[in-house]
């Protein structure tokens, strides 16, 4: 991506675009962790889609006029919701089979796997969600950002933390979805708007569902 494009956006468009190519190799490693003959499950559907939002994220120019970056940031949206709904979906496979006792989760290394995937999958979704929603996305909080942010981050909340004009990029919301993911609540980072708390708190107890319940049947099997 040129500097013209990065100034535009704000930030470069590669650390998504990587979390999305990550996010695309855990869903095929995970098809062979944790296959599933569910009969709404379409093997290639969730691929698809994140092939489809990764060439929204480097094929969309940010410097083009206001209109057209408007219908690519809510292209960016539904895909990113479509990205998280597949991994919320996910997740629900994996406790289905903890709960029915599964072949599938009764082989150690498999099990340890699949919940491996599944909640670090849940991490680059959830962060992908706050990245594009926080204060408008990321092209609003460069260049017009809110008086009201979505997220207040420690190095806004005193100018002495960081250089004037910081904002955060999605290295940022990568490590809140991380901090949410294993703490369960707010760490440095916290959610001011009602979205934001509603999302953490969605994140958080399905962070500990998939974390409690592979333990326990971790547990039953490696004993």
């Amino acid at each position: 991506m040129d500097d013209s494009a990065a100034d535009a956006l704000g930030e470069s468009r590669w650390p998504p675009a990587i979390a999305v190519l990550v996010f695309i190799a855990m869903n095929v490693s995970l098809r062979i962790w944790l296959p599933t003959d569910r009969a709404i499950s379409v093997p290639w559907l969730l691929p698809a889609l994140e092939v489809a939002l990764l060439i929204v994220l480097l094929a969309s120019d940010p410097t083009s006029i206001e209109r057209r970056a408007l219908q690519l940031r809510r292209l960016a949206i539904i895909l990113v919701f479509m990205l998280l709904a597949g991994a919320l979906w996910a997740t629900a496979v994996l406790i289905d089979h903890l709960i029915t006792g599964d072949n599938q989760t009764s082989d150690g290394a498999r099990l340890l796997a699949s919940g491996s995937l599944v909640w670090l999958g849940n991490i680059l979704s959830f962060s992908l969600l706050y990245w594009i929603f926080d204060s408008g996305g990321p092209r609003t909080r460069t260049h017009a950002p809110r008086f009201y942010a979505d997220f207040a981050f420690p190095q806004r909340q005193d100018p002495e933390l960081a250089p004037p004009g910081w904002h955060p990029i999605f290295v940022d919301y990568l490590y809140l979805g991380f901090c949410t993911n294993t703490a369960f609540s707010p760490t440095d980072i916290l959610p001011l708007a009602r979205w934001a708390k509603l999302a953490m708190a969605v994140q958080s107890a399905v962070s500990l569902a998939v974390i409690g319940l592979v333990i326990a049947r971790a547990v039953n099997v490696l004993t």
